[in-house]
């Protein structure tokens, strides 16, 4: 009965070990104070981040937590709380109503790119483009990629800009790039 006990406290032990060096391993990127996990989806990990509170609160209130936790692969360009806080006055709290769903719908999708596009990807993109490259939203709408010295700018179909501030940010359902604004469709 020992012997039995034993061995199930040393199994009990080794899953345990296991199970977390698994994550260990993983090579994290901290976004908002959180590790985010390549072996988790977009919605695993962006729930953690404290700079994506508002962004999370959108895509729960725009039914897209089922979309972004499937199989993908996208390419998310997430703006974080501050940027949300850019926008007028008012504007979040109009657009979490639920008569608004879905034109969040259209903002949200407009920061989504179908497949997996890494920083790399993106900048060689851009050099195929002479300087810039033109991406398709799965809204359908158009942005438009350029470097700025060595950081990734985006611009939108209005004109405004749009930096990346974290990069290649992977996912087991493709890549999110945190940036300093919220990108807008026409």
């Amino acid at each position: 009965m020992k012997t039995q006990k034993f061995l199930s406290a040393a199994f009990l032990t080794f899953a345990l070990a296991f199970g977390t060096a698994s994550f260990a391993q993983e090579k994290t990127v901290t976004v908002g104070g959180a590790p985010m996990y390549p072996s988790k989806n977009i919605i695993e990990n962006a729930v953690n981040s404290k700079d994506h509170t508002t962004l999370v609160a959108a895509v729960k209130a725009a039914d897209l937590v089922e979309t972004l936790s499937g199989k993908g692969p996208f390419t998310v360009f997430a703006p974080t709380n501050e940027a949300f806080a850019k926008l007028p006055k008012g504007t979040v709290e109009t657009l979490l109503k639920p008569e608004n769903k879905k034109m969040l719908q259209g903002i949200l999708t407009y920061h989504v790119v179908a497949g997996k596009m890494n920083a790399a990807d993106i900048a060689k993109a851009i050099k195929a483009g002479n300087g810039k490259t033109e991406l398709t939203t799965v809204q359908g709408g158009k942005l438009w990629a350029m470097m700025d010295g060595k950081k990734l700018v985006l611009t939108d179909e209005k004109g405004m800009k749009s930096t990346v501030t974290i990069a290649d940010v992977n996912q087991s359902n493709g890549v999110i790039h945190v940036v300093d604004a919220v990108l807008m469709h026409k």
